[in-house]
């Protein structure tokens, strides 16, 4: 099988799962479906970090308890708390993160790569719960930027790449690729703009900005398998590596939409 037709199999294999989870899934089920997601994740995580195999078995399951736990221990604080998650990551997405690809921090402590491990993956299942509870077709809406802009760069790059975004972070990724993207997603605002009558130029000011987070949130995983020496962060998912691999980009996109979505609601 070509990685082509592998990486669009197991794409086809995901949504095939994931958007009836998303349309019908009860909220308890839910949370469960997420939680594992942010248990896979954070074993992927603690392996491209280093970490023995008990102690990535611990971190992976002490973060699946709390993607499990938090919401009904913390009861009416959760919504706290879970706004104070999003608001991390629009902190380390806006400000840490570019300034860690531009210094090319490798950060390779395992206490500092433990709690980056947190910020990439608590905020993110915070999101996936407060952008579900908005409907889900507001996470849909916007899991559907990632996933084009992803679509789109991958084909764009294939066909008419010749300038490197990043050489040395990931050699793969090309301008041409980017703008290809921007073009999708053009075109995929002006038909959310027509579909639920939304004003066309702010939303295509909102996935413009969606696409810098999610090209950050890529590059920002393949400088870390760079500095750990690893290719992909597992095996899990046929043609495209393992569970970070695939939800990369999410992990800078989601929180900063769920952040613009509480803004809005409070500016209202």
């Amino acid at each position: 099988m070509t990685p082509l037709r592998s990486r669009v199999l197991t794409a086809a294999s995901l949504l095939a799962v994931f958007v009836p989870a998303v349309l019908w899934a009860p909220t308890w089920l839910w949370m469960i479906l997420i939680a594992g997601v942010v248990g896979v994740a954070a074993h992927e995580w603690a392996r491209l970090s280093h970490f023995p195999a008990l102690p990535a078995r611990l971190y992976a399951a002490l973060l699946t308890a709390c993607a499990l736990a938090l919401p009904y221990v913390l009861g009416a604080q959760w919504p706290i708390f879970q706004n104070a998650l999003i608001l991390l990551a629009v902190v380390f997405w806006l400000g840490v993160a570019p300034l860690w690809l531009l210094g090319r921090w490798r950060a390779e402590p395992a206490f500092l790569r433990a709690a980056v491990g947190v910020v990439l993956l608590l905020p993110t299942w915070a999101a996936l719960l407060y952008l579900h509870a908005r409907g889900p077709g507001v996470l849909l809406a916007v899991m559907a930027i990632v996933w084009i802009a992803d679509s789109a760069a991958y084909f764009a790059g294939r066909r008419f790449g010749r300038h490197k975004l990043a050489p040395a972070i990931s050699p793969g990724k090309t301008w041409e690729g980017v703008a290809g993207a921007l073009v999708a997603l053009a075109l995929y605002a002006g038909v959310l703009s027509g579909t639920v009558n939304l004003p066309l130029l702010p939303l295509l000011a909102a996935v413009a900005g969606l696409l810098y987070l999610s090209v950050l949130g890529d590059l920002f995983e393949s400088w870390i398998k760079r500095v750990s020496g690893m290719k992909d962060s597992g095996d899990l998912l046929p043609g495209h590596g393992g569970m970070l691999d695939r939800i990369d980009a999410l992990t800078s996109t989601l929180p900063l939409a769920s952040g613009i979505l509480i803004w809005l609601g409070r500016t209202a």
